[in-house]
């Protein structure tokens, strides 16, 4: 039995409570006591069940790199752990703490793309909607709108209030909801029952080489109706790269040691991939971990504890974003990380994407001209 569940029995009756206030919440939504909005410009939302670590920031990134230079696209965010409230874009800094570490990732790597965060998606998506520009035509004042042709919506299959054009439920391929439970017991924030609100399930973190009887048996695990496409995704590990974000010649394979130093949820899937290269040893954080001076006393003595001078420390490009300029001159890269699809004659992720969107927005535009 697993320390989880032991810790996780004397708070039953809390998951009987938590469960049931989700199942009102859920009714409310169903009947229409609660109202949803769906905003009249193109949205796809990712999300998960589970409390974290499915892969949502590379999945993000996914759809930015396939869409952002064919619309006009922006990201919004929750913006967890930042150190703002209510709705803040970003100035260009790409400041972490003006707008959580994922946010501020994307802005650096996605200069055409607008980056926002609010804890109430409805209002952020307003606020995008409304944005515009003033130009001068004679004596008048014109105002020209400059809102987004397409938002995605990061971490949003919760946020029940605004209803995205696409919904993207991820799940991992090592804790696919389907072998999960609801807080505190397990990791999922709500029932399973709630998959059925996804267009387009991606199992995330998947092997590089899976089998189609594989695919196949997770797919029927799934439990999905007819209408929901399933998707495998896996991930691709580039060159260890410095902080500032300038990739480096190491070769990981004549590393001596690694010191691996993560704040992430689930750190298994990088952690697996490290020590196929080369020796390592792992320093765990808690998610979302905001590195202290402590901590950063912590690892510099765990990396002087490691044999040899043939060594650096590797960690994930998200806590790159809390490391940068707190590490002094240790030897700290991070390993970037893409997602790629396995092939699927019958499905073509990209192609769907596409042709969802493409046909959404020129939805849109047409309403907007007969309106």
């Amino acid at each position: 039995m697993s320390f989880r569940k032991n810790i996780s029995y004397p708070l039953f009756p809390l998951t009987c409570w938590y469960a049931v206030g989700v199942r009102f919440r859920n009714m409310f939504y169903a009947m229409g006591i609660i109202k949803q909005e769906a905003p009249h410009i193109t949205t796809i939302g990712v999300g998960n069940l589970s409390t974290g670590g499915t892969g949502k920031t590379p999945h993000v990134e996914y759809l930015l790199r396939l869409l952002a230079d064919k619309y006009t696209t922006a990201m919004l965010s929750r913006g967890y752990k930042r150190k703002t409230k209510g709705y803040v874009e970003d100035d260009g800094s790409h400041d972490p703490s003006q707008l959580g570490d994922e946010p501020a990732m994307i802005a650096s790597k996605f200069p055409n793309v607008q980056v926002a965060v609010c804890e109430k998606r409805v209002e952020g998506v307003q606020r995008l909607m409304e944005q515009e520009r003033i130009e001068k035509q004679g004596d008048e004042e014109v105002h020209i709108s400059t809102a987004p042709q397409l938002i995605v919506l990061d971490d949003v299959f919760q946020h029940r209030r605004i209803k995205p054009s696409i919904n993207i439920l991820l799940t991992e391929y090592s804790h696919p909801y389907y072998n999960d439970h609801i807080l505190p017991y397990g990791d999922l924030r709500e029932f399973k029952s709630a998959r059925f609100r996804a267009n387009m399930v991606i199992v995330t973190k998947c092997p590089p080489v899976l089998n189609p009887v594989e695919r196949h048996n997770i797919a029927h695990d799934l439990g999905l109706q007819n209408y929901q496409k399933v998707f495998f995704s896996y991930l691709v590990y580039g060159r260890p790269t410095t902080l500032d974000g300038h990739p480096t010649d190491i070769d990981l394979g004549r590393i001596d040691n690694v010191l691996a130093v993560t704040g992430i949820a689930h750190p298994d899937t990088f952690i697996a991939e490290l020590r196929q290269r080369t020796r390592t040893q792992h320093l765990s954080f808690p998610d979302h971990h905001d590195f202290s001076p402590g901590d950063l006393a912590r690892i510099t003595n765990a990396f002087e504890a490691l044999p040899g001078t043939n060594k650096i420390i590797l960690t994930t490009e998200k806590d790159a974003m809390r490391l940068r300029g707190k590490t002094g001159n240790l030897p700290v890269y991070y390993l970037p990380i893409t997602v790629a699809f396995h092939k699927d004659k019958d499905l073509d992720f990209d192609a769907i994407i596409e042709s969802t969107v493409r046909e959404n927005i020129s939805f849109l535009s047409k309403l907007s001209i007969w309106s």
